[in-house]
């Protein structure tokens, strides 16, 4: 039986290791199509519809599902769309460690909202993470010339939002287990085209004057990247405990910090290297307290 069910679980482990290594590295073909003319509000949206036009057919074969729109369905659209375009843009304008690395208390509010929102205990270990977690942040932010530990940029600014709005997704993605999958990838799919149209309305961003083969990486990325990403996720995620997972996917942050020391000219100070440090230790902490109680 144990060496039946092996392979499958080898089969989860990588694609959860393959999309943490794409989100690690995603920046860079992000920050190629922004030298070459198309922001990172517009390659959200090339890349996100690319990937929500293949949900098309589902939307019509599950209409009737997909139709009895509830609050909370919406709400995990609206929280993925903020979610990816904050951290695009993030990425884009930031040092790719410190977005990263802002981007991962997201383990902390996922804990925090589940006390709220899904009345689940908040043990005294995840209080202590939590502590450990806005320490790390505080020393990560901490500017002598500003005086109070604060995000010092909107890409710093970006990236909490980031991470709250995927807390928001993960304990929304909870709420709807009884949904199919496909139902909420399509959902969150074309929530980020949405809030990628609404940014761009907002702050009136010009369509960008690119030549076709930009248009078309930024597509083929959506559906090399985001689609495949997905679908890895969703089937490494459904084989194995949250816990295990959520400790696998911050291979991501060593993805990141390799690939930005080579292609880059980003260093990270010492102090920015001692509150990451912290940060990925609370969030392991809480993946650990998510192993006790299961």
């Amino acid at each position: 039986m144990i060496i039946r069910t092996l392979p499958e679980n080898t089969l989860a482990i990588v694609c959860v290791l393959f999309s943490a290594s794409v989100w690690g590295i995603i920046w860079y073909p992000l920050r190629l199509l922004d030298d070459a003319g198309m922001s990172g509000i517009w390659s959200s949206l090339v890349m996100y519809l690319a990937a929500a036009v293949l949900s098309i057919p589902i939307l019509i074969k599950q209409h009737q599902l997909v139709f009895r729109l509830n609050f909370n369905l919406l709400a995990l659209a609206l929280a993925a769309g903020i979610t990816n375009v904050a951290f695009v843009v993030a990425l884009i304008e930031g040092e790719v460690m410190r977005v990263m690395l802002l981007f991962y208390l997201s383990p902390i509010w996922t804990v925090l909202l589940g006390r709220w929102w899904l009345k689940e205990t908040l043990s005294a270990s995840a209080i202590a993470m939590f502590v450990v977690a806005m320490f790390g942040s505080a020393i990560m932010l901490w500017n002598p010339e500003m005086g109070l530990p604060w995000p010092s940029s909107p890409a710093d600014w970006l990236a909490l939002v980031a991470g709250i709005a995927f807390s928001v997704n993960n304990v929304l993605t909870r709420k709807l287990a009884s949904l199919p999958m496909t139902i909420k990838t399509t959902f969150v799919w074309w929530g980020v085209v949405a809030v990628s149209l609404l940014a761009i309305s907002w702050q009136q961003v010009p369509v960008p004057i690119v030549s076709a083969t930009v248009w078309l990486n930024a597509w083929l990325l959506g559906w090399l990247a985001i689609v495949v990403v997905t679908i890895s996720v969703l089937y490494g995620v459904a084989k194995m405990p949250v816990y295990r997972s959520a400790v696998i996917m911050l291979f991501e942050l060593v993805v990141a910090a390799l690939s930005s020391w080579a292609l880059t000219e980003e260093i990270m100070s010492l102090q920015e290297w001692i509150g990451g440090i912290l940060i990925l230790l609370a969030a392991y902490g809480v993946a650990r307290i998510t192993l006790n109680d299961v």
